[in-house]
């Protein structure tokens, strides 16, 4: 897991007590899901961008929740803490928001699935392999309209 975490494994012993703390650490980490679901539909996309560029650019230190992103891969248990830490933190708090937005209730869980996965896959692509995706501002331009569109359906 440390491998595929790009650490040494000493670091999650350390400050994890090992894999299992690991995880427990990764579920009580915060993301800006529930801060930026405070306000009007129409602005849901440069709220949440906000939020997930000002995370990735702006943290400081080793984020648990990358470290078990980077390990769901490889490690059945990372991906379903990951995967239940996701439904809680963030999927579901986006379907309550668009439900209460007025939405019916399966749209409301549609439009959120897919906000969830295309974050996630963005996530993916710059935090686990790393590549690059412009600097801060345009990605958060980008994120920003692509969140929109998904919410607006």
């Amino acid at each position: 897991m440390a491998d595929a975490a790009g650490v040494s494994p000493n670091l999650i012993t350390r400050y994890f007590g090992g894999k299992e703390g690991l995880f427990l650490a990764a579920t009580r980490v915060e993301i800006p899901v529930t801060t930026s679901l405070d306000g009007d539909l129409s602005t849901l996309g440069a709220r949440l961008a906000a939020g997930i560029v000002e995370r990735w650019f702006g943290a400081p230190g080793k984020d648990p929740l990358l470290i078990l992103q980077r390990a769901s891969g490889e490690r059945p248990e990372a991906a379903e803490a990951l995967a239940a830490f996701l439904d809680t933190h963030s999927l579901d708090p986006l379907h309550g928001y668009l439900r209460d937005s007025g939405l019916d209730d399966a749209d409301a869980r549609n439009r959120a699935a897919a906000i969830d996965a295309f974050v996630l896959g963005v996530s993916t692509r710059r935090r686990v392999l790393r590549s690059e995706l412009g600097d801060p501002a345009d990605l958060q331009a980008w994120l920003s309209a692509t969140i929109q569109r998904l919410a607006d359906g």
